[in-house]
């Protein structure tokens, strides 16, 4: 065995590492930069703080011998993983590497990045996934399962434990959109990356249809369509400032509150540009974004899925310095009805909120469910009960505030008592029924109605009538159905008084169970 001297093996390690840090070749890597992408590497170091991202398994290398791999094979393996800290907070990263067979995941790629999981679960800090991967590597064959499945079920582990977020920053196809659907929130750049299970050719072959890359798994696609992703950016430079703005509003796992800022936005503030925001008379419509942006501190939000089911409204934002979830029923979209996106948007929403400790604040103004064969036919029971579990399994400090219509089965879906509100409160304008009165008194009087001289006069009567005894505020806050009727100059102060007062709430004991049984 020959003698070798410190410099001789430093400068092997020094070749190896150089090996990784180039993945595919400076030329492969030029070509992706023509095409408005950052390299794999570029990519970690516009997200992470500077000098404090540690490489881990950078070595790593393909154990497939077919197909002359060991010849061809690559330092790093068309992956890069490691940790490093984001505005001074621990996080983990992987980059997948497009000039490295495309990005295609291996068994070895699949292995490093499983890993990382695992330590971030053990360690409970975010694991942040960038994506940019051609799908299974073909050259692996089955080995792929081993690879993708560890990927799944460690994303699966770590799932209400650490916080996922994945961003496509590139083609993501076939079993490589599994990893990021297995992740809290999405994020894909315009034009320049891809989500699709299929790709187009065949699609060709199998059914005969013709679709363009960007049709099939483009940001319009799925921000506006499918609400697969829930945000986009429109150059891949944006990528890293967006995930670090949703990173303000949540805590690194669990076991964690979210952070509290100082926002220098006074708890007691009034706020009586509601009552010019929010017409009293029901029939007349509103952008409930105002409101959010009026009680909100500083009329700061971030929302999730903008595009997607747009008649409810989720979003990040801060009341007291605390973070909250908000979701909001949106009248100026279909009257804000609860149809079967809108219920599955606003269910995993509360799901993940409740998950990572952030208190949920639910404005409603709801005339119920959408009906229709087409939702019927599509789930919309099955769907809508989604917010029913979501609300009634959550154990975070949940308030609601109805406007104005607050009908039917929509009652407990917009969390009323019942279904886990700590603090239901109520506007003057609100008005409480299973249905909107006209409906209600066509069923309940029509025979008294056909009867009368003057049927039309009847109705109006008894219309009246209904809405005064049954639909006001004042009925439902006489039943203690409602804690509190107030005026909307003063909703910001009410909900902010009860989330301080809720700050320490415990959960009640529940009856042992493995998990429940959510209506997927």
């Amino acid at each position: 065995m020959r003698e070798r001297s410190w410099e001789s093996l430093l400068q092997e390690l020094d070749a190896m590492e150089e090996k990784a840090r180039v993945g595919g070749g400076l030329e492969k890597q030029e070509k992706e930069r023509q095409k408005g992408k950052m390299t794999a590497r570029e990519r970690i170091f516009s997200l992470v703080d500077p000098g404090t991202f540690v490489e881990i398994n950078m070595l790593a290398e393909t154990q497939t011998f077919d197909f002359d791999m060991q010849r061809k094979k690559i330092v790093g393996d068309g992956v890069i993983t490691g940790y490093g800290r984001m505005d001074g907070r621990r996080i983990f990263v992987f980059s997948q590497d497009a000039t490295v067979f495309g990005g295609a995941t291996g068994k070895a790629q699949g292995e490093q990045i499983a890993h990382l999981l695992r330590l971030a679960r053990r360690t409970k800090a975010p694991m942040i996934g960038l994506y940019d991967s051609a799908g299974g590597r073909l050259q692996d064959g089955i080995e792929n399962v081993a690879g993708y499945g560890r990927m799944f079920w460690e994303n699966t582990r770590c799932s209400g434990v650490i916080p996922q977020i994945s961003a496509i920053l590139g083609t993501s196809t076939g079993g490589g959109v599994y990893s990021p659907a297995l992740t809290d929130f999405i994020l894909q750049v315009e034009k320049t990356s891809q989500l699709f299970i299929t790709g187009p050719t065949v699609i060709k072959a199998v059914t005969g249809e013709d679709v363009s890359f960007e049709e099939l798994g483009g940001t319009r696609i799925h921000t506006q369509k499918s609400g697969v992703v829930h945000f986009s950016v429109k150059r891949e430079e944006e990528f890293a400032g967006t995930i670090r703005r949703l990173f303000t509003f949540l805590p690194s796992n669990n076991s964690e509150k979210p952070p509290l800022v100082e926002t220098n936005d006074s708890h007691d503030r009034e706020v009586p540009r509601l009552q010019e925001i929010v017409p009293a008379a029901h029939n007349k419509t509103y952008d409930m974004h105002e409101v959010i942006r009026e009680i909100v501190d500083n009329g700061d939000y971030m929302e999730v899925q903008a595009a997607f089911a747009r008649n409810m409204i989720i979003c990040f934002a801060r009341m007291a310095g605390r973070s909250v979830g908000v979701v909001a029923n949106q009248p100026r979209v279909m009257a804000g009805v609860i149809d079967i996106d809108a219920a599955d948007k606003a269910a995993r929403f509360i799901r993940f909120c409740d998950a990572f400790n952030i208190p949920l604040v639910t404005l409603v103004d709801v005339p119920g469910y959408m009906p229709g064969t087409r939702q019927e036919y599509g789930g919309i029971i099955r769907h809508g009960a989604k917010m029913l579990y979501a609300y009634s399994d959550a154990t975070v400090p949940m308030i609601s505030v109805v406007l104005r219509k607050s009908y039917g089965g929509s009652i407990p879906a917009m969390c009323c008592h019942e279904t886990g509100a700590d603090q239901y409160f109520a506007w003057p304008t609100a008005e409480f029924a299973m249905m909107g009165s006209e409906a209600a008194v066509e069923i309940l009087y029509r025979t008294e109605i056909g009867q009368a001289k003057d049927p039309q006069a009847v109705r109006q009567e008894k219309i009246q009538e209904y809405e005064d005894t049954f639909s006001t505020p004042y009925f439902a806050a006489s039943k203690q159905y409602v804690d509190a009727v107030i005026r909307p100059k003063d909703t910001r102060r009410a909900i902010i008084n009860a989330l301080l007062m809720l700050e320490n709430k415990e959960s009640e004991p529940r009856p042992w169970r493995k998990h429940g049984n959510i209506p997927l």
